[in-house]
């Protein structure tokens, strides 16, 4: 962290909302779709909204990867110097993991799109090439697995959510404006 910084660059305040917004949208959709929906009747429109939340999540995989080379070229804003080292490092410790689920919840989507025989679309423009194909073996470890990150990833954005609210709210603090406004 560098201390002669107070904001993120505008680049990674976009990337962050961005990929905010998809993830959230992406994970309501999986779970209404996990959870309320069934293939009973004809299944098509189980499988539209399916088909949805795979065109918006598959473009997390591309989004994380500019991210994480911006963050990696961009020095992040200092943490303020009222938080213990302690919580220093469990913010740090919550942003990596942030950005493992980010990576491993579209992989393992895809890993469970394959191993089903189905395709990985990214916003109804391409498919992600197939790196397996039909595969009930790997569909029984991939789908729990993608079923139990998405929880992880909703349990770890909640977390964010209330790091970020206290600080503006309780803390009084720059953290959440550094990731909203720019500096003067």
């Amino acid at each position: 962290m560098n201390k002669n910084i107070e904001y993120y660059t505008r680049t990674a305040q976009v990337l962050h909302w961005l990929m905010a917004i998809i993830f959230i949208v992406a994970w309501i959709i999986g779970f209404y779709s996990g959870n309320f929906l069934s293939y009973d009747n004809d299944g098509s429109f189980k499988g539209q909204v399916i088909t949805l939340h795979k065109n918006i999540a598959t473009t997390l995989i591309f989004l994380v990867v500019v991210r994480i080379f911006w963050r990696y070229t961009h020095p992040a804003p200092a943490l303020p110097d009222s938080m213990s080292n302690g919580m220093k490092k469990l913010a740090h410790f919550g942003h990596l993991a942030l950005y493992f689920v980010l990576l491993a919840l579209p992989i393992t989507g895809c890993l469970f799109s394959w191993s089903a025989g189905h395709p990985a679309p990214v916003l109804y423009l391409f498919e992600i090439p197939r790196l397996v194909q039909d595969n009930p073996a790997l569909l029984a470890v991939v789908k729990p697995l993608h079923i139990y990150i998405s929880w992880a990833a909703g349990l770890l954005l909640a977390g964010h959510i209330l790091a970020a609210l206290k600080h503006h709210f309780i803390d009084k603090d720059n953290v959440l404006k550094s990731m909203i406004r720019q500096g003067k």
